[in-house]
């Protein structure tokens, strides 16, 4: 007979988004009368919840999971996001917007960014953004879900989320639950591992029970209790690029109606958020102690709060970067236990998700063959540097005069990154790599909202007479300001289908 080299037992240790995500996606792809799922996490140990504001890829977790969308959004005292607002990045003064979705078709195959750079040098001085229906959308304060099956434009965007990140935790943890995964309360203070292969055996909770499997989830957040404390695969830092390594989070009370975008204000040192929830907006500055302290940034925090304060700030410290293996023997690190980037793009859930998903795709038996680990470490790697390059170029191209700033814009950037923006430079074109999560219509939002042209745009625009193409991109941008204004106001949209509880 073949042998069992069937994983039956996989520990995720750590609770909080990225634990019952991880439960969540295992529990809806593996037999649970086959494969035992546990969750140990402790209510001694807070959770970070810093990740309020999502991409629209989780519209896709939602789908996977089952998840209504208008209850999943009431539990959570949600709101929809239709991109980002940045404000002062670049210089003082400087507004500009990456709105989930593109710019509209390509006009002749060729991309609008291109057809807009020709009317810039006709004179034309309106700003991409008025080619984005989510900034249409967004300015006005319009949300409703597209319905692509409407065969118009008005239906081509895309959105995400904002959520209490504990209530959301809370959410997966009871659907979890409802399908077969068990919870268990405990502090871990032991972790063994066999002696032979150097696999973890087992944790060792505080009041003495012993918890096996055959496969482990790190979730434990920064500290890393299975991937680095335990099996210590390293740390990849990412300072040097990325000097921001603490933020102050507060949350605040809400004045007037939730705007659908998040919103990002450059300061001194760093940068603010401000996440605007049904119930409360959420707010935090993330700033490098290098070039100023604690009581500065909290200073900074509170003066530019919309409402009140409904906390004392809450200081957290990270340094940006990644493990140097995500999957190490029987365990994979997922979640802050995996690495840290800034919030700056909202990408920290979308990690979480692509990795589960990965680890599906790469789903182990009890022996993994090493290639099969060697495979996912490599796509991880991949993808999280595509994306620490993207919040990398929101820095280096600033014209602020501050010392932070001064540092982010002379330092040598990512080899990667930098073929993109000479590329960019030279003919208005970003080059797309593997795993890459951001499309050039993103890339071309971050460029032009700082101004940063091109030197040529693609010579087939020419073959369009300049009056006609004047004409066709004016008519875009009345339809998009069209089909903003019929719609509803996302405040409406939410008290009539998906309102917070009583």
């Amino acid at each position: 007979m073949m042998e069992d080299t069937a994983i039956r037992s996989i520990l995720v240790v750590g609770g909080g988004t990225s634990g019952w995500i991880s439960a969540a996606v295992l529990a809806r792809f593996l037999d649970p009368r086959k494969t035992r799922i546990t969750v140990v996490e402790s209510e001694e140990i807070g959770i970070v919840g810093v990740g309020e504001a999502t991409v629209p890829i989780i519209r896709n977790l939602n789908g996977l999971l089952g998840i209504d969308e208008n209850d999943f959004v009431a539990a959570t005292n949600g709101s929809f996001k239709l991109g980002i607002e940045f404000r002062d990045w670049g210089e003082t003064g400087n507004v500009h917007f990456h709105g989930f979705g593109d710019f509209g078709d390509d006009i002749g195959g060729v991309a609008p960014h291109h057809h807009w750079l020709k009317l810039r040098r006709l004179g034309d001085k309106r700003r991409i953004e008025d080619y984005s229906l989510p900034y249409a959308l967004g300015q006005r304060g319009r949300f409703t879900p597209p319905n692509p099956e409407s065969g118009r434009g008005d239906s081509d965007y895309r959105y995400a989320f904002h959520f209490d990140a504990a209530l959301y935790a809370q959410y997966l943890r009871r659907m979890c639950e409802a399908r077969g995964v068990v919870r268990v309360e405990g502090r871990i203070t032991n972790v063994a591992q066999h002696a032979e292969s150097g696999d973890i055996a087992s944790v060792t909770l505080a009041d003495g029970r012993v918890l096996e499997a055959d496969f482990f989830i790190d979730c434990s957040g920064f500290r890393g209790l299975l991937i680095e404390q335990t099996l210590k695969t390293g740390y990849e830092s990412w300072q040097h690029w990325l000097p921001c390594d603490r933020a102050l989070a507060v949350p605040s009370s809400s004045e007037g109606e939730p705007p659908p975008f998040t919103t990002s204000t450059a300061l001194e040192a760093g940068w603010q958020w401000r996440i605007p929830l049904q119930h409360r907006d959420g707010n935090g500055y993330v700033f490098s102690s290098r070039f100023t302290d604690e009581d500065r940034a909290r200073e900074l925090l509170l003066a530019n709060i919309k409402g009140e304060a409904l906390a004392e700030p809450r200081l957290l410290q990270f340094e940006g970067g990644r493990r140097r293996l995500a999957w190490a023997h029987n365990c994979v690190a997922i979640g802050l236990a995996s690495g840290f980037l800034e919030p700056l793009e909202s990408t920290s859930i979308q990690l979480i998700q692509t990795a589960i998903a990965r680890l599906i795709d790469y789903f182990p038996e009890r022996r993994t063959n090493p290639a099969i680990r060697d495979e996912y470490n490599r796509l991880c790697a991949n993808e999280v540097e595509r994306v620490r390059d993207f919040i990398i170029l929101h820095y280096c191209l600033t014209r602020r005069t501050e010392p932070m700033w001064e540092f982010v814009r002379s330092m040598e950037l990512p080899e990667t990154l930098a073929a993109k923006i000479d590329l960019w430079k030279a003919m208005g074109r970003v080059p797309m790599m593997t795993e890459e999560s951001y499309q050039e219509p993103s890339w071309a939002a971050i460029f032009l909202g700082n101004d940063v042209l091109p030197d040529r745009y693609d010579p087939l625009v020419d073959r369009i007479d300049p009056d006609m193409l004047a004409r066709g991109m004016a008519a875009r941008r009345a339809d998009y300001a069209a089909w903003a204004e019929r719609m509803p106001t996302q405040a409406a949209y939410i008290r009539r289908h998906c309102a917070m509880p009583a």
